[in-house]
């Protein structure tokens, strides 16, 4: 099926990138080149834009800030960056919630909240995801008593691919309401959220050294000694770094909301940036030629800037928010809180016996540990439990390819055995049966999918990978994807 003339005109003049302009996530990992690359700035566009591609047969995808490092966004069809449908819609200072368009990155979220007085009860690593993008993969930052982003939202508004447009909350179109507060994307574009906060706070954060027998033999008391807690374990050695964050007393989280209040952790350009980013980057491109090296540059990044207890205190979000570096592969994945020390003791088992082989993994520091608490988001890899999220990471010093398939088998096999489930914006290997015996949701979920999107205008190769029937029809706008290209050997 073609576009017409006057849909063609439509769509280029929203056009917010020349014709024939790869999108590329931001780890480089996937890419793909649309024919459209659209960036609508009103609700009114976004609906024209999917009943074009209805009628025209194409897929559309909606993208934030592009850092999903899976082929989640990709299609080569109609790209729609949300990237101009970032407004404050409304503010409620009594419920304490703030409505905005699904665009708004984080980072100016965080702003627009602190002008208010308030702030988002738990954020993630990063700040720069929009929240559309954020809300689609339950992104999630960590404390037992503490939910995904997902679940802070008390209403939303979705736009189906039929073009019709739902006001969803607990209470009006709930099942729509669950389902699209993790939807990969797949139910349609969500247009705006609603967003439950609290008043702005200040954390007090402490960080130390710990040994890695000492957090596993602890677990349950460690991932409860702070409201906010998150630990880094470094492969091939027996080190890990303990942070922990609490709500500092009312009368200086009152202080902290004026820019003179501020009192960031302790930095050194010369160990934290020259040599914990830069030089860093550098050793880690030549361990591409001798990565034995690896094991040694974990001890003595250890020894050289984490081995030492800091604290300070500062606004909730910069406290939750750290620098991640460089380009990098991650797979992270959720598993109840019970079994999380005995996933990671395989998991230190198994990267033992590969130190051992001259030719074994060498993983990159650190694995991310971090807790959310049990969710009611179908889709959310929390639902109905208390969870442990585990990730790994290998970076790719200067855009540069390093081998990691290997290590992710070995860990999403580790996973599996202990009742894990994948994040949503990583690269993983859960398909479809997976994940039915996994979310006890998930064919209310793929059924939701079909009323809401019956021609598949919102299916790309993600989507058909992991939540169409194996035994589906191709839908009809799916005959105009092309496979997402990933950028990387497939040696690795």
């Amino acid at each position: 099926m073609t576009v017409g003339r006057a849909d063609r005109a439509f769509l280029e003049s929203l056009q917010c990138k020349r014709h024939g302009t790869a999108f590329t996530n931001w780890a480089g990992t996937f890419s793909s080149q649309p024919e459209f690359y659209v960036a609508p700035d009103t609700e009114r566009a976004v609906i024209e834009i999917i009943r074009i591609a209805g009628r025209s047969g194409l897929g559309v995808k909606a993208v934030g800030a592009g850092h999903s490092p899976s082929d989640l966004a990709c299609t080569s069809a109609i790209m729609v960056s949300m990237d101009r449908m970032d407004r404050i819609l409304a503010h409620d200072a009594y419920a304490c919630t703030l409505t905005v368009e699904a665009g708004i990155r984080l980072h100016a979220l965080h702003t627009a909240l602190a002008q208010r007085g308030m702030a988002l009860s738990c954020v993630g690593s990063i700040s720069d995801q929009s929240v559309g993008g954020a809300i689609a993969t339950a992104t999630h930052g960590s404390g037992v008593e503490f939910g995904d982003l997902s679940s802070c939202i008390t209403h939303l508004v979705i736009v189906d691919a039929l073009g019709r447009r739902h006001e969803c909350d607990p209470t009006a179109n709930a099942d729509l309401f669950d389902a699209a507060r993790c939807s990969l994307g797949a139910l349609g574009i969500v247009t705006q959220v609603t967003l439950q906060c609290e008043p702005a706070f200040t954390l007090h954060a402490v960080q130390e050294p710990a040994a890695m027998d000492h957090v596993l033999d602890h677990f349950p008391s460690i991932a409860t000694s702070a409201e906010h807690v998150r630990v880094w374990w470094f492969p091939h050695t027996e080190h890990t770094v303990v942070w922990r964050a609490n709500r500092a007393a009312a009368a200086a989280a009152a202080a902290e909301t004026t820019a003179t209040a501020s009192m960031s952790p302790p930095a050194s350009y010369l160990r934290d940036t020259l040599y914990g980013v830069h030089y860093y980057q550098l050793q880690l491109l030549k361990a591409r030629i001798t990565p034995n090296d690896i094991p040694r540059l974990a001890e003595e990044h250890f020894q050289r800037r984490f081995n030492r207890r800091i604290e300070w205190t500062d606004a909730s979000y910069r406290v939750f928010n750290f620098d991640c570096l460089f380009p990098q592969y991650v797979n992270e994945w959720a598993v109840p809180l019970d079994q999380a020390a005995g996933a990671l003791r395989e998991l230190r088992a198994w990267l033992t016996t590969q130190s051992l082989d001259p030719h074994g993994v060498r993983a990159h520091f650190p694995v991310e540990i971090r807790f959310v608490r049990a969710s009611d988001v179908w889709l959310s890899p929390a639902y109905s439990q208390l969870v442990c999220y585990i990730g790994v990471i290998m970076y790719r010093p200067f855009h540069q390819p390093v081998p990691y398939k290997k290590y992710w088998r070995a860990f999403e096999d580790i996973m599996r055995t202990h009742s894990g489930r994948p994040h949503w914006a990583k690269a993983h290997r859960m398909f479809y049966f997976d994940l039915r015996k996994a979310y006890p949701r998930f064919d209310d979920f793929v059924r939701l999918r079909a009323a809401c999107d019956p021609d598949g205008v919102f299916v790309n190769d993600y989507i058909r990978r992991h939540i169409l029937p194996p035994d589906e029809p191709a839908p009809v706008a799916d005959s105009c994807e092309r496979r997402a290209l990933a950028l990387e050997s497939p040696k690795l």
